[in-house]
């Protein structure tokens, strides 16, 4: 390559970031904003598309791969990942940048999603869905932390319809898209369900072109301690309280093993405690911020709310495809009201929060609306339950999902110091993250333990009532009640004990989502303590540029001290902002009580 060839492919690379670049003041025109969202948007359809594409085929592969009952291997080793490395994408990306943190998310989920393709087992499986999950981190949490720094908090909601339709558009393609390509015997010589992994790497690599041209940040690089010690403690800590939750009804929730995974996340945990108290402000997680109490808050909904939110959306596919026989592709169409629910109570919130200002009663009335869906559905789950008697009560909990998501997060990028933006809203999403997992994996755990004992009683009280069913229950029994819960599928093999089965397995639903809505109805007692704050009217990159310029004229040594008082006051219980010792400054915008 020549030295001009080499100059002129700078000069573009060059006239393309100032084209991207903000104005002086650090406001971005709405153009600017629309082609930074484009990146962002592709990104989230990747990690979003993922997530309905795998819920939907998840008992097609783990039939396929002999592990029904193992199933739970391979959804919570890609929330573990994904919930670990979040807050430190957070962390990271606000001290060095969040582009390249960005690529690097694309990048490892493309490579995770082509290993997950060629898994032979649900152990591998699990493995891969693991690098997956080291990128799917990043996704979500950081195109929700740029999109924070770009565009004010009171004008935010006005481009949260963007996402919500990129959020909806995947939720309605992945369930048909899984559905589909799982329920293919063979696509070009290979199991129609690998094809729901590699459909991720054109997409992702089309995503990571797109953010390579568009997305160039401003950003002043601060030289910190990275908090590796905080990272492993946290591993420590999550890893063995997860095995655990999915092993525990196997081992004995008393066993030695057991109760070795409780120390261990016990170790885990005060070790963590210890590291973040030890680096301080470089912590993955400032506990500081916990005094914030719109912070601390959302952190502990998030955490029931994760719970409750992944407990449902897990369990309503496997219904429909158990229970009533769908295909997934049809499983996935009849999903949609679910769907509809979320994009409506986005929507929905996020245009009214942009005229008023107010968003404390939307995740209120969403957790209201939830277990009112939960509580309706373990009432009305049976073997013989119409799909259409189920439309109101998915259209309700996707409304209430909706009235969540995007007001938490709201809640707390606007009750923190703009520099800290990535971290706060990486560690809200890692505390939902974490309450998914480990609903995920309580979940399916109650109702394996349930299974045990619901599918054998009701095919007892068949072959009582029925020769045929006691000689085809005889021949089950010689083959191993347990082949039936590795491949549900195999109880087509015993016609006459398709009904006990399907009435044994819509039972334990029953129990599953009542104990869904208790832990969901939790939420509302925590969020009626969210702070109501105002809005700022200024984008993250604004705040940070105008505190720069403040700074500059300042005496040598002020800057810094104005900063950490700033910080300490942005994560002080009233979020209030402390005075800047100037006589004349004005409070900023958004830190007093609405």
């Amino acid at each position: 390559m020549t030295q001009t060839t080499r100059a002129s492919a700078a000069d573009r690379r060059d006239a393309r970031a100032a084209a991207a670049a903000p104005d002086a003041s650090g406001v971005f025109s709405h153009r600017q904003i629309i082609t930074i969202l484009s990146g962002l948007m592709l990104g989230m359809f990747l990690a979003a598309l993922d997530q309905t594409v795998v819920s939907t085929a998840i008992r097609t592969i783990a039939d396929d791969l002999q592990g029904y009952d193992l199933q739970a291997w391979a959804t919570t080793a890609f929330l573990i990942t994904s919930t670990i490395a979040t807050p430190l994408y957070g962390k990271l990306s606000d001290i060095y940048g969040r582009r390249g943190f960005y690529l690097f998310a694309i990048a490892v989920f493309v490579v995770g999603s082509a290993l997950c393709g060629i898994a032979n087992s649900m152990y591998e499986l699990a493995a891969f869905r693991a690098v997956q999950g080291i990128g799917a981190g990043g996704l979500m949490s950081l195109a929700l932390a740029i999109i924070a720094d770009v565009v004010p908090p009171r004008e935010r909601s006005k481009y949260q319809g963007y996402f919500m339709a990129v959020w909806g558009t995947s939720s309605v393609l992945g369930p048909v898209i899984g559905g589909f390509l799982a329920g293919q015997e063979s696509i070009l010589g290979l199991a129609g369900w690998r094809w729901i992994f590699w459909i991720n790497v054109p997409l992702g690599i089309a995503a990571f072109a797109v953010v390579v041209r568009v997305l160039h940040l401003p950003h002043q690089r601060r030289d910190h301690r990275i908090d590796w010690p905080g990272a492993l403690a946290l591993v420590v800590a999550l890893v063995p309280l997860l095995i655990v939750a999915e092993q525990g009804r196997t081992w004995g929730w008393d066993s030695g093993r057991a109760l070795t995974c409780y120390a261990l996340g016990a170790v885990g945990l005060v070790g963590f405690v210890l590291a973040e108290r030890a680096y301080r402000e470089d912590a993955i997680l400032p506990l500081r911020m916990f005094a914030n109490r719109t912070f601390s808050v959302s952190s502990v909904s998030s955490i029931v709310l994760g719970a409750g939110m992944f407990g449902g959306i897990l369990l309503l596919p496997q219904y429909l495809q158990v229970v009533h026989g769908s295909s997934p592709t049809v499983a996935g169409l009849q999903m949609l009201p679910l769907v509809l629910g979320i994009m409506s109570g986005a929507l929905t919130s996020g245009q009214v929060i942009a005229r008023t200002g107010k968003y404390k009663v939307f995740p209120l009335v969403g957790v209201v609306f939830m277990v009112a869906a939960l509580v309706a559905l373990s009432l009305v789950v049976a073997a013989d339950t119409s799909v259409w008697t189920l439309v109101p009560f998915m259209f309700l909990l996707g409304l209430g999902l909706g009235f969540n998501m995007q007001p938490v997060i709201l809640a707390v990028q606007n009750a923190v110091s703009p520099r800290e933006i990535g971290v706060a809203t990486s560690s809200v999403t890692f505390f939902r993250q974490m309450g998914g997992t480990i609903g995920t994996a309580a979940f399916l755990s109650i109702m394996f333990s349930r299974l045990g004992t619901e599918i054998p009683a009701q095919i007892e009280r068949a072959a009582q009532s029925s020769p045929e069913a006691a000689q085809q229950a005889g021949a089950l029994l010689q083959a191993g009640p347990e082949s039936i819960l590795s491949d549900t599928s195999a109880i087509n093999a015993y016609p006459a004990l398709v009904t006990p089965f399907r009435t044994g397995f819509s039972n334990t639903l029953d129990l599953v989502f009542l104990v869904a809505a208790l832990v969901v109805a939790v939420g509302f007692f925590v969020l009626w303590f969210l702070p109501q704050l105002e809005l700022r009217n200024q984008s993250g990159i604004q705040a940070q540029q105008e505190a720069a310029g403040r700074n500059a004229g300042d005496t040598p040594g002020a800057g810094a001290g104005q900063d950490a008082a700033q910080a300490a006051g942005a994560a002080a219980p009233t979020s209030t902002a402390p005075p800047t010792g100037r006589p004349g400054d004005a409070e900023p915008a958004g830190r007093h009580r609405g």
